[in-house]
This record gives structure tokens, sequence and C-alpha cells, in this order.
């Protein structure tokens, strides 16, 4: 999803306290800003408990309101349950484009589901941990790792997973597919349709989380596929196609 389309987009953040952990909040919300802009950004939890009490430093930082809700059985999260009734609140207010729920937890997975059920976009954010119908429910689905860059390559991709990319049969079918169906009649596709039908695919994929920056460099490295730039006749602009190295010219 390009910047352009996005700029007004008007997202409400959500996010469980008990299940996030806070040194992730600065790259939460610059990932967040490139879809759209957070109107309102909740944090839900008990804070009269100690262990959330590294949250405190970022909420005034980041105009992050923190919603109180006491634990009245042990066992019982009622943080999900606020959480989940302000976000059919807002819903119901018709004043945003999207949610962006912030947790690991799949008790949000109904919820996710619902909101997509009104026409609006659903961004999950949590860890790799994060059980599969929660991310499938969402629209995209974000690893929280990669937003405090655990998984970024430095200048010479020395942090970098060392993994045999070809091998990957479900990373190489993801592209193939994507390709298949953004493909012109000589096989080639650009390489921004192939990245929303993978996403399409596969709500978690992104290329960090296979220690690359951006779609092409992780496409380059697979080494399977066709790289082809081309440059506008005006020379101001350069333009990425992808085809499958299969395919013959």
């Amino acid at each position: 999803m390009s910047q352009e389309n996005t700029k007004r987009t008007t997202l409400a953040v959500l996010i469980d306290a008990d299940n996030v952990q806070p040194s992730i909040t600065e790259g939460l919300l610059a990932e967040i800003a490139k879809y759209g802009t957070a109107s309102v950004k909740r944090i839900y939890g008990d804070w009269t408990t100690p262990n959330l009490g590294g949250w405190k430093a970022y909420l005034n930082e980041h105009a992050i309101q923190p919603i109180q809700q006491f634990r009245y059985t042990t066992g019982k999260n009622a943080t999900d349950s606020a959480m989940i009734i302000d976000a059919m609140d807002l819903l119901y207010t018709h004043r945003f484009d999207g949610f962006c729920l912030v947790s690991s937890d799949s008790d949000f997975t109904r919820l996710a589901s619902r909101i997509r059920e009104e026409g609006l976009l659903v961004l999950g954010f949590g860890e790799k941990k994060t059980p599969k119908p929660f991310v499938a429910a969402c629209d995209r689905f974000i690893y929280t790792e990669v937003l405090v860059g655990q998984n970024e390559p430095d200048e010479a991709g020395k942090h970098r997973p060392q993994r045999n990319l070809k091998g990957d049969a479900r990373l190489v079918n993801l592209f193939r597919n994507a390709i298949d169906a953004a493909s012109d009649d000589g096989g080639w596709a650009h390489l921004g349709a192939v990245g929303s039908q993978i996403a399409n695919q596969s709500p978690d994929f992104d290329p960090r989380n296979y220690g690359y920056k951006k779609l092409g460099e992780l496409a380059a490295a697979i080494d399977l596929f066709d790289i082809d730039v081309r440059t506008s006749s005006d020379g101001r602009s350069r333009t990425i196609f992808i085809r499958d190295g299969r395919r013959k010219a």
C-alpha cells in the first residue's frame, strides 16, 4: 500500500499492554504512520500493577491514552474485554478507515474479523508466537520483532539470518503465485503489484522477517527470479519488474 494513497487514512490504535513490550513503541508508531494517521491511541491494562511500569515513560511522549482496567478475577483477562468493547464503540462511530490491534492474544481474532466485515482495514501487530487464526483475520500482520531492529540488516548485511531462500518452498511459491497473478503476456509483473498479491495470500508476509528491508532485495536474494529495472524516458523514475526465472524469453 503506497503512502500516497494512505496519508489521510484515519486509524484507531488499540494496544494490549499485557501482551506487548514497551520497547516496540517508536517502531510501532512509525510503522502505523506508513498506513495512515493514528487519530486514537489507547493502551489497556491494570496500571496499578508493577509489571506495566515500563510503559509509563512512553505514554506521555507518544500521546498514548492509558485505559485502566482492574483485574477482577485471577485468570480472567478483563483487559481484552475492555479493549474489544472500546473497539466496537469506535467502529460504530464510523469515523475510522481502519484499526490497529496490537497484541499477541488470539482472543482478538473475532474482533479483527468483525471489523473487516464492515469493510475497514485491520492491521495486526504481535510477536511471532501469535496464533495463526488472529494473523489470518487481519489484512496485514506485522511481527513486532522487526520493529525493534532484531531482524534489520546493517549496511553490510551482517545481521541477515543465514538461510537457504531457494529451499523455502512457501516463500518461493508466494512469489511465483503472485507473479503469475500480476504478470503481463511476457511474464513480467510490476514489483508493487506482486507485493500486493503476496500480502493478500499471506497477511504476515514481510521482507524484514527474512532480513531484508525491501521486497526487491528479498526477490533478488532468492536468486530464482529475473529482475528488470526500467527507467522512465525522462530519467527521473525507476520501476522494478520481476519474472519467474523458469520462464523463457
